[in-house]
């Protein structure tokens, strides 16, 4: 069972001040959280690529770079990269670079992208947008298999007997796709036997497991060994000593961010009374303290299958100490925990 992090690398004003931190400031904290992960055992980082104001991780390769040099053992993936507006070919170059710096611990987490700014800043076609991604997802995995490419597809100039550079030190280098929940996209990661991330951030996680068999049915009837499938799960939380004290630092960025988002997609006013009920035992909010947050991503492996637990904190802007102690006690307290409890199942 694998435990860590994702960010999107949040700009958002602070809720008490009104005052924004700078990308800059931002990114160099990122990667101080990054390096902290390591530090206490975190298993894997992830970086999700936006492109706008509220979020500074446009470039996520770059800022796993820097981190690649400082740290050891931790693996760092995109969390996600919008495949459909970028260039599969750099795509591989930046992530096999990463993988090198890393000494074999760069992954790509592949989406479509829910926010669809990448869009019109690229010049592609929101009408396009389902096929975009299985072009751009068909070439990136041809690159992986081989350094010399020949392809042809309708948004992107062919590809002639080229070489691809650098290579990286994982062969393959790992693809995995990012899902919403579409039963379309976990059946197509099951039929290529490549390694599903679900974003479980609203309802009852729960809900996911019947998309998980979907999942797993589709890569059998494909061939692929179902058992080396990994299947990771990416969740909004924060922790803090005391369950009371996650609740009230968590709530109120996050209630900023999401009801900004909500303004953009029609959704209904998110209050308090939608986020207690979100962090309760059968709620998609992974907020308390140690033994709490433990105890859920537990119910979660137990009910769902999953075996790569993403905590995604913060939601909105929160001051860097308290992201920071929230890391710690990840690693060094929620962590075992749940590895010991699985060990457990596997040795009975």
């Amino acid at each position: 069972m694998e435990i860590g992090i994702s960010t999107f690398v949040e700009t958002t004003p602070d809720v008490h001040t009104g005052e924004t931190i700078s990308h800059a400031e931002r990114i160099r904290e990122v990667v101080e959280e990054i390096v902290l992960a390591d530090q206490v055992g975190l298993d894997v980082f992830g970086v999700g690529e936006h492109h706008r104001e509220d979020f500074a991780a446009s470039a996520p390769a770059v800022i796993l770079a820097a981190a690649a040099s400082q740290t050891k053992k931790i693996r760092l993936t995109s969390a996600v990269t919008v495949l459909s507006s970028a260039d599969p070919v750099r795509v591989f170059q930046d992530f096999a670079t990463v993988d090198a710096i890393s000494n074999g611990r760069a992954e790509i987490m592949a989406g479509r992208g829910s926010f669809i700014e990448s869009f019109p800043l690229f010049g592609y076609n929101l009408n396009d947008y389902n096929e975009l991604f299985d072009e751009k997802l068909e070439l990136l995995l041809k690159i992986r298999e081989s350094e010399k490419v020949s392809w042809r597809g309708g948004h992107r100039p062919a590809i002639d007997n080229l070489g691809v550079y650098p290579r990286p030190v994982q062969e393959p280098l790992p693809v995995w796709i990012g899902s919403g929940g579409n039963a379309e996209s976990v059946i197509r990661a099951g039929l290529l036997g490549l390694p599903l991330v679900l974003a479980i951030i609203g309802g009852r996680p729960l809900q996911f497991a019947p998309l998980v068999d979907l999942y797993k049915k589709a890569a059998a009837q494909a061939g692929h060994d179902v058992s080396k499938l990994p299947v990771a799960s990416h969740s909004h939380g924060f922790i803090a000593e005391t369950t009371d004290v996650a609740a009230d630092k968590f709530f109120a960025p996050t209630q900023q961010v999401l009801n900004v988002l909500g303004k953009e997609r029609g959704w209904g006013h998110y209050d308090r009374a939608a986020f207690d009920a979100a962090r309760s035992f059968e709620g998609a909010l992974y907020v308390g303290d140690a033994q709490t947050v433990a105890e859920k991503i537990i119910h979660l492996r137990k009910h769902v299958g999953i075996t790569r637990f993403m905590l995604h904190v913060p939601v909105g802007s929160m001051p860097h100490e308290d992201v920071m102690k929230a890391i710690e006690l990840l690693g060094r307290e929620v962590a075992p925990r749940v590895r010991e409890e699985v060990k457990k199942w596997e040795d009975e």
